[in-house]
């Protein structure tokens, strides 16, 4: 029986609907007929609950702990005082706050690693699902810790919304590109990012003490994302699974042509491209295709895509983002800023980080993503060499100290355009349907543990080097940059069966990328 045969098989009877006539499968014309890429309704409902319902929360949750630092530790000493009768020194508070900021992303680590299994065996939209389940159960945990007066409850609170954190990176990239034309895969691969970003502007607005940053409402504040997560789980129901999920994994045909049709708001006879695409991809998977974490990180074939998926998210946290987030605040009373200057100073940054996030829609669509993200490294690594020698020199001049915060604004913006939001979905576009969650999962544990890294060594090394601390993210930054230009493939407009073909040659196919 022949591919076009068997597809016919899988496709509704004439008369239905769904039905596509075989002529236009086989027509090499019709095949060149044109994408139907618009924005319909569920498509943009699909890309809202995945980006507010999941992204935002993780973003929440790496902001929201910034301001009101000094009153959760506080809260901490207090709490280990009356049950253990231990006050604390400097030293073991700070480790203490440490382990609250960095058990957030172990729980993202965590999460990546079930991710990609819970995606592949019970559907992309069912494992959003259960990551809004865990962020809910981490909002509990936060509402309870001032009544069981408990460090140890905000440490879970903490481990669970990192577990939900890391599932949303994993999985709002895997069902935006899959539910989206391929026209459409970079506008829908920044969602993520955006989330993310626009989480964090929110999680620093609602620690001021103007707002819920107080010693009352602290453990409201921190569970404050919950209501977006409910709404994202009651919504989910209404959604459709991802077609290319149900027509490669799960080899549901038919229903993967009906969502498939309900996601392009039209007839399905007219996707006949759209199902030519799917039906190769399908043909290309076979019965041992189960992507195991141990058989691609053996496999040769998608070595060299995986290495640059794990090279760029691990490159994005170890590009000092989140330390500049975490820490902003030190950064600025560092550079002998007043505490309103240094506040308002901490929300520029999550202004500018949306600004940008919004800006790299339309930039993903007119320029290569390879481009964007080497001007990106370039730029953010200039920015950190002038924050060092600002802050190695913030006694020499008056001025030097609005240089400091200029160039975390500036490093936040050039941060954005390109090392910010592509290595949340380039992934998807390297990777076909088969492996691609198991690879997104890799890069997202690479994501998750470079900001565990940071997060819990940037304050010790921050106290013991001072400004040459941003020299060791300047030369991580440069590092990934020089991978990525040498071995990254463009590819906007490219689809992935034909990215596989120019990443066959693995680390051999340096010499045909231009410099």
């Amino acid at each position: 029986m022949t591919d076009t045969e068997a597809m016919n098989l899988c496709l509704p009877k004439p008369k239905s609907p769904t039905f596509i006539p075989k002529q236009e499968l086989v027509d090499e014309k019709e095949d060149d007929g044109p994408e139907i890429s618009k924005w319909t309704p569920l498509l943009m409902l699909g890309g809202a609950v995945a980006c507010l319902g999941s992204a935002v929360p993780a973003g929440f949750n790496i902001g929201v702990v910034n301001n009101p630092a000094p009153i959760i530790k506080e809260f901490c000493n207090e709490s280990i005082e009356k049950r253990f009768d231990i006050n604390l020194t400097d030293g073991w508070l700070r480790f203490t706050w440490s382990v609250v900021v960095s058990i957030f992303l172990i729980g993202g680590v965590i999460g990546s690693l079930i991710a990609s299994v819970i995606a592949d065996k019970y559907g992309r939209r069912y494992a959003l699902a259960v990551g809004n389940i865990f962020g809910i159960l981490g909002a509990g945990c936060f509402l309870l810790t001032p009544t069981l007066n408990s460090v140890e409850v905000i440490v879970l609170g903490r481990l669970l919304v990192g577990f939900s954190g890391g599932m949303a990176t994993t999985l709002v990239p895997i069902y935006m590109i899959e539910i989206a034309s391929l026209s459409q895969r970079g506008a829908v691969g920044v969602l993520c990012q955006l989330g993310i970003t626009v989480g964090v502007f929110l999680g620093q607005v609602a620690g001021l003490d103007s707002v819920l940053g107080t010693k009352e409402s602290w453990h409201i504040m921190l569970a404050s994302f919950a209501p977006l997560c409910i709404i994202s789980l009651l919504s989910l129901y209404i959604l459709p699974e991802s077609p290319k999920y149900l027509y490669i994994i799960k080899q549901e045909k038919e229903k993967a042509t009906r969502e498939l049709a309900r996601f392009r708001s039209v007839d399905a006879s007219l996707l006949y491209k759209e199902i030519q695409t799917l039906e190769k991809e399908a043909a290309l998977r076979t019965t041992l295709d189960a992507w195991s974490f141990s058989r691609i990180i053996r496999d040769p074939s998608v070595r060299l895509p995986l290495l640059l998926v794990a090279s760029v998210q691990l490159g994005q946290q170890l590009s000092g983002i989140n330390a500049i987030f975490y820490y902003s605040q030190d950064i600025f009373k560092a550079a002998k800023v007043s505490d309103t200057a240094s506040q308002l100073a901490v929300l520029g940054t999550g202004i500018i980080n949306i600004f940008m996030a919004v800006i790299s829609v339309r930039l993903m669509s007119s320029f290569g993503r390879r481009t964007l993200f080497l001007i990106s490294s370039y730029a953010s690594a200039i920015c950190l060499i002038v924050l060092f020698i600002g802050l190695a020199t913030i006694d020499k001049a008056a001025f030097i100290p609005w240089v400091c915060i200029i160039s975390v604004q500036i490093y936040v913006l050039t941060y954005g355009i390109g090392m910010g939001p592509i290595p949340y979905f380039i992934g998807s576009e390297l990777f076909d349907v088969s492996p691609r969650p198991t690879a997104m999962a890799v890069g997202s544990i690479c994501n998750w543990g470079g900001n565990f890294i940071v997060g819990l060594l940037f304050p010790t090394i921050a106290t013991a080097l001072g400004s040459p601390t941003y020299l060791i993210f300047v030369f991580c930054i440069i590092a990934v940059a020089l991978f990525v230009k040498f071995y990254l493939p463009e590819t906007r407009g490219v689809s992935t069966l034909d990215i596989k073909a120019q990443l066959s040659r693995g680390l051999r196919r340096q010499s045909t990328l231009n410099s």
